[in-house]
């Protein structure tokens, strides 16, 4: 189906933060398939412990143990803080859970009409109750009606969270993402976290945290609450959890743990050995080279060098973000940058029209840092200018 604009290229190959298209020419990936390729391409420990584990299995379904998942499953929780996974195969399905659980959860309590906040310029999915839980009309418009249940409210703003506290009481969870992507890289604040935990457990509501883009150390720590020091009652994560192979997860813990039993909710392929191996091998390998370091340092050589590289250009109205998530904003939409960029052999993103978005991988070497810092900063400049 014609679901996609696609950019004019095809690649055949890759190598840590290179592809190469069919045609043979060689592009620096400052994308990473949107977050996913967390070890970059071609990573000789991931493709090794693939090619064995398919060798072995594939699939048995989740009617039978299975050793990978509850090795993965116990990584997880050991490196969280949370108590219990479930495990799917993409975000909006981990979101799927995250908002099954919040309403089963408010049943629980009595409560027939749950209501989760939500907040502006939030990206959580594209099935119904995802995109309805999205802040996004452009992304929504045309599958209505959409799911009822959710209130929105600005992001970063406790005080319009509590207003919305004294007129409804049929809350049962916030939702947000530490970090929003597609809303433009907006970061949650370490007082708002804070705060949002604090309130949530004053109102016996489940606080729900979409690690889906911005965990699995991309910021730094390996998941982005951690910043602030608070443990969430439900995480999603997926994206970069198997670098490039699709696994998708919902942790809980507190007042949110045990609260699924046998035939609440399932996935025929959540969880299967070989995507399961593909994130054991993530997590070690992110442990073993130093990785979430490395996002930390390499984000902030991208940012320095960027601020520096476009200093004076008034067209700049920001350059923000917490390690390898990245926005440079703009003073007007910028679209064309990535058809520009993709010429000049760069892979960018824009989103929220205005938005140059870097999710690069966490391979990311000082001299690809440099390029990258190069290359962009002169596709801005002559956009600026022109």
């Amino acid at each position: 189906m014609n679901t996609y604009a696609r950019l004019p290229v095809t690649f055949s190959h890759g190598e840590g933060c290179r592809l190469t298209d069919i045609n043979g020419k060689t592009y620096l990936d400052a994308l990473s398939g949107i977050a996913v390729n967390t070890l970059g391409h071609n990573h000789p420990a991931l493709v090794k412990a693939i090619a064995e584990q398919a060798g072995r299995m594939l699939h048995v379904s989740n009617l039978y143990g299975i050793r990978e998942q509850e090795q993965l499953a116990d990584r997880l929780c050991a490196l969280s803080g949370m108590s219990e996974v479930f495990f799917c195969n993409s975000g909006c399905e981990a979101n799927e859970a995250a908002i099954k659980l919040a309403r089963f959860y408010g049943h629980q309590q009595g409560i027939d009409s749950p209501v989760i906040i939500v907040m502006e310029k939030a990206f959580h999915g594209r099935t119904l109750a995802t995109l309805s839980a999205t802040g996004n009309r452009k992304a929504q418009a045309g599958f209505e009606p959409l799911v009822s249940g959710f209130v929105r409210v600005p992001y970063n703003d406790l005080a319009a969270i509590r207003a919305v506290a004294e007129h409804n009481k049929n809350i049962v969870a916030v939702m947000l993402e530490m970090v929003q992507g597609e809303g433009g890289i907006n970061i949650a604040t370490n007082e708002f976290q804070g705060g949002l935990r604090q309130l949530c457990d004053e109102k016996g509501w489940l606080l729900m945290c979409d690690e889906v883009q911005c965990g699995m150390a991309r910021t730094g720590t390996w998941f982005g609450f951690q910043h602030a020091g608070i443990l969430p009652d439900v995480m999603s994560l997926a994206k970069g959890l198997g670098s490039g192979v699709p696994i998708g997860a919902c942790l809980t813990s507190g007042r949110a743990a045990g609260l699924f039993k046998p035939g609440n909710h399932g996935s025929t392929f959540g969880g299967n050995p070989l995507a399961c191996t593909a994130a054991l091998t993530t997590l070690a390998t992110i442990e073993a080279d130093a990785l979430m370091a490395r996002a930390v340092v390499a984000g902030a050589a991208i940012r320095e060098g960027l601020a520096a590289a476009l200093v004076g250009n008034k067209g700049i109205v920001d350059i923000r973000g917490k390690g390898l998530m990245i926005g440079i904003e703009l003073d007007r939409p910028c679209g064309e940058l990535v058809a520009r960029a993709l010429d000049a052999g760069l892979l960018i993103n824009v989103t929220a029209e205005k938005v140059v978005r870097l999710l690069p991988a966490l391979v990311i070497t000082d001299a690809e840092i440099k390029e990258l810092v190069e290359r962009l900063s002169t596709l801005i400049r002559d956009f600026l200018s022109a």
